[in-house]
């Protein structure tokens, strides 16, 4: 009994198109573990994850995870900058102010309208190799080490646009950048 040709190639069709799915999901789930990896190497989690109280004190709100500034918090003016002290942060760690005016912390979740949730992958790479916002708008600012995140390989920031998209979604519009004269002004100084 030979086994019809016509069934053969429909078999090893089937076998291709089932180990390419399970092949793309194996590196789905691996640049996510990498992913993981290196956002907590980089820190990523301590400028764009808002703090809470806990019982013991201030700790990072993970009901937030990646979410930036919080967009209900607005702070006072910043602390008066001199040579001394150039820069300053706000105690939810999300925000910052000196010389380049006054930045916070990027929405990383994938909320499609207050995140990155409608970057494409190529989007993501080009903003962190050019440090600009979608790779063409404005310059992406301190304390957001672009530069260093620029070094990484193209397959470290697709490991971490895999993660990043792999996370829950949270809807939390950041407040837009301040550039010097409006943080000074508001500062009153």
């Amino acid at each position: 009994m030979h086994p019809n040709p016509k069934t053969l190639i429909a078999a090893t069709l089937a076998c291709a198109l089932f180990n390419t799915s399970a092949v793309a999901a194996d590196s789905d789930s691996v640049l996510i573990k990498r992913g993981e990896k290196l956002i907590a190497f980089g820190g990523c989690v301590d400028c764009h994850t808002p703090f809470k109280m806990g019982a013991n004190g201030p700790e990072k709100d993970m009901a937030r995870g990646l979410s930036g500034h919080p967009e209900e918090l607005r702070l006072p003016p910043s602390p008066k900058l001199d040579n001394a002290w150039n820069w300053a942060g706000s105690a939810t760690m999300t925000a910052f102010v000196g010389p380049w005016g006054t930045t916070y912390a990027s929405n990383l979740t994938p909320d499609r309208e207050t995140g990155i949730g409608a970057w494409r992958e190529q989007d993501f790479i080009q903003a962190m190799r050019t440090g600009k916002h979608v790779g063409v708008a404005r310059p992406i600012l301190p304390p957001m080490p672009w530069q260093a995140v620029a070094s990484l390989s193209e397959r470290d920031l697709r490991a971490i646009f895999t993660y990043l998209k792999s996370q829950p979604a949270v809807k939390n519009k950041v407040p837009d950048y301040l550039p010097p004269a409006t943080s000074i002004s508001k500062a009153g100084g």
